[in-house]
């Protein structure tokens, strides 16, 4: 005679005690990766504010000597005195900066077109700074629309 295998029934206390080890594992898991969660948030939320800060608070620049710096670094050369830009040398326009300062860094530090980069060698940090007060201290240009000969 073959004997059946015998399957023993579980009770409802082990039921309940397999249900609550599934449950509490399962929470274990959840609180671990909410922890990192929150940790991830408070190591980068401080990093992220230094950035934005950064970028709305640009280093003090003196406009005066960033216009002669502007000026005598060439820039004026494919920018234009105003920093309006050339179709004849396919520079951009950069005054009056539409850039965060750190945007306006990164153009100038590596740019991605035909602008050659010039490094903290060759325009200091404090020079950079003068030359964005310049090109901030620069009025918009009137739109189209408030320009009378244009509207005619």
């Amino acid at each position: 005679m073959m004997k059946r295998a015998e399957r023993r029934e579980e009770t409802s206390e082990e039921r309940q005690m397999n249900l609550n080890a599934s449950v509490a594992g399962r929470m274990n898991r959840f609180a671990t990766l909410m922890f990192f969660v929150f940790a991830a948030l408070l190591i980068g939320l401080p990093a992220a504010r230094a950035q934005q800060s950064s970028e709305n608070n640009p280093p003090a620049g003196n406009a005066q000597n960033g216009k002669k710096l502007f000026m005598s670094d060439g820039c004026y050369e494919c920018h234009g005195q105003q920093g309006q830009g050339a179709a004849q040398t396919g520079a951009a326009r950069i005054g009056p900066p539409q850039l965060s300062y750190d945007g306006f860094q990164t153009y100038i530090r590596s740019p991605k077109n035909q602008m050659p980069p010039y490094t903290v060698k060759a325009l200091p940090d404090q020079d950079l700074a003068d030359i964005y007060a310049y090109l901030k201290s620069i009025p918009m240009p009137p739109k189209g629309k408030d320009i009378p000969l244009l509207n005619k």
